[in-house]
């Protein structure tokens, strides 16, 4: 449960500490006192969206904190150490500090336990901690999608692993389904496209390019373009090389001189005879090279205009496969390879429509029978549902109500199943049962939302409930069966509600006061209103119970009528049977 919220500079609150506990707490003050900043600032701890206008106007930033105490088994505290939280002992329980500040440019942070956490997780933990009810989710009743989720609810663990097998096997299903409409519907296609594939292939097959072919055919032809004066550039070098003529002998000839002038002359010089040496060896490179060149002059003999052809041809087809299919041979080898696995996918498309055909059967009949067991469960849960609502509406002056839940099924079954949840209200004998978004009053519809939290807290509650105003619209012996309603609620729960009822504080265990101040002056001297939270003492409470009966706290006859009604309220809130408030 919660042990305390503390506010600053949020809306009117400047600064508050709203001391909590178990049982039932309520929260009262005139109009425009700040009463919801208590419920804004449970949302802002939840999780929930924050809004910038919420930060007091002159203020920096707003914050609200919690300190909530578990028990040390709780789940949710397990979460919160996954994600770094300090989790202190306290009086038997674990304490948890949560915390939301609020900048007046709108943007965010949280904390828990004393360590930084992404807004996600407080709402996470939140979810888990606390049920939060305002007049909006009145209008939320009203929506199928809610009212089969209080049904589900109400069902248990037993439905919730139900509907999670369901929706498990239905999403299955709707994949495979989906798939094999999709294979069936493009067969054309893909019939089309393999057919393209394989004419390409062919073709590219046909060829047989291999790795850089197209380079290497395009240097030969440029060799070959230019063959006769390769061949006259390689006889004159090689004339160079092997001239005889006296005059003008050739390298080979000289430089064999050469050698034969230095070995004549070396003698015993070490030094000429490693000069004749090295001439030596130069007369063989140039020999060789001679040698070479001749060999190159015969093959481009050999390679004549016929080769040059052939090349031009070849080139010309592999040109053809470039301009159809990639920039470069490589590539076109790269897409064939590629080409040839997406053609063995479709190949393989008919045994896959096949699998899915076969699959989709299987996982229709699944989805089929769990359906039907999550209709079975929806409708005995229904029936159980509605007897337990109807009477707690006899208990909120509403004795001859009676909520009728029906499950009917869809034409299709749907994430949720195949039924259609629809809770319907017959506010006096003999009238006949009407959806609740059409024929309930907005004070109908708190009863109702309180009647079905009443049965739901007793087989699945979290720790704290908040009610914001839900009983709006009702007052006189209505508005008692609801205080009663909440007394017994906060037997089993923390409960929090922000009312304007008296009848409905009475039954508190403790009373919170929202005093507004207008006349509270800013560090610049400048007027603005704000609000004081206080705790009422038992006199005080009877003096703020007159004011809600009469608007007159200081009057004698509003007072005593506040302590009897205090006093008729304690005395019921004590004579009920029910297990004692939860501490955790």
């Amino acid at each position: 449960m919660i042990q305390e919220i503390s506010i600053s500079n949020l809306g009117v609150i400047t600064n508050a500490t709203l001391p909590l506990g178990p049982g039932l707490t309520v929260v009262t003050g005139e109009t425009g006192a700040g009463k919801t900043m208590v419920i804004t600032a449970l949302s802002l701890l939840l999780g929930r969206r924050a809004d910038a206008g919420a930060v007091r106007n002159g203020a920096d930033h707003a914050l609200a904190e919690a300190v909530v105490h578990l028990d040390p088994d709780h789940h949710v505290l397990d979460a919160a150490a996954q994600a770094g939280a300090f989790i202190e002992p306290a009086d038997g329980c674990s304490e948890l500090l949560l915390s939301r500040s609020l900048s007046s440019q709108g943007r965010s942070r949280a904390t828990v336990g004393g360590r930084s956490a992404p807004v996600g997780l407080l709402a996470e933990l939140g979810q888990e901690l606390v049920a939060v009810h305002g007049q909006s989710d009145q209008i939320r009743l009203k929506d199928p999608g809610a009212q089969r989720d209080a049904l589900d609810r109400f069902a248990g663990s037993s439905l919730a692993r139900t509907l999670s097998s369901y929706q498990r096997n239905y999403r299955l299903w709707r994949a495979a389904a989906k798939e094999l409409a999709s294979l069936k519907q493009d067969s054309r296609n893909r019939v089309r496209e393999a057919e393209n594939l394989r004419l390409a292939l062919d073709e590219i097959d046909s060829l047989d390019p291999q790795p850089g072919e197209d380079e290497a055919l395009r240097e030969q032809s440029i060799k070959l373009g230019n063959i006769e004066s390769l061949r006259n550039a390689s006889l004159q070098a090689q004339s160079v090389l092997d001239s005889e003529d006296f005059e003008n002998p050739g390298v080979t000839t000289l430089v064999e001189t050469v050698r034969s002038v230095l070995a004549q002359a070396s003698g015993d010089d070490a030094a000429l005879a490693g000069f004749a040496e090295r001439a030596a060896e130069l007369g063989i490179l140039a020999a060789e090279l001679s040698s070479d060149l001749s060999g190159y002059v015969a093959d481009l003999d050999e390679e004549g205009p016929e080769l040059l052809a052939q090349i031009e041809s070849r080139r010309a087809e592999l040109s053809k496969l470039m301009r159809k299919y990639a920039p470069s041979i490589d590539e076109v080898i790269a897409w064939a390879e590629a080409s040839r696995k997406r053609l063995d996918e479709l190949g393989g498309d008919d045994s896959r429509i096949e699998e899915l055909e076969a699959e989709v059967v299987v996982l229709e009949q699944k989805v089929a029978a769990l359906s039907s067991d999550l209709s079975d469960a929806r409708r005995r849960a229904a029936k159980k549902l509605a007897t337990r609502v109807s009477a707690e509406l006899t208990a909120l002056a509403m004795p001859d109500a009676k909520l009728v839940i029906e499950v009917n099924e869809l034409e299709e079954p749907g994430a949720f199943g195949q039924d259609a949840v629809a809770m319907l209200l017959a506010p006096h004998a003999g009238a006949v049962p009407r959806p609740l978004g059409k024929g309930a009053s907005g004070g109908e519809l708190s009863r109702v939302m309180l009647a079905i939290e009443v049965v739901l807290a007793a087989v699945d509650p979290v720790p704290t409930f908040v009610f914001d105003e839900v009983d709006q619209g009702v007052g006189g012996k209505a508005a008692v069966s609801i205080g009663e309603r909440l007394a017994m609620l906060a037997r089993h729960v923390q409960v929090i509600v922000v009312t304007h009822l008296p009848q409905v504080a009475a039954y508190a265990d403790r009373h919170i006061r929202v005093i507004k101040n207008s006349n509270a002056k800013s560090n610049a001297g400048a007027g603005f209103t704000a609000s004081d939270v206080i705790m009422l003492d038992e006199q005080d409470r009877v003096r703020e119970l007159a004011r809600m009966l009469a608007g007159q706290e200081e009057s004698d006859t509003a007072q005593a009528h506040a302590e009897e009604l205090l006093s008729e309220a304690q005395r019921l809130v004590s004579s009920l049977t029910e297990q004692p408030a939860k501490k955790s």
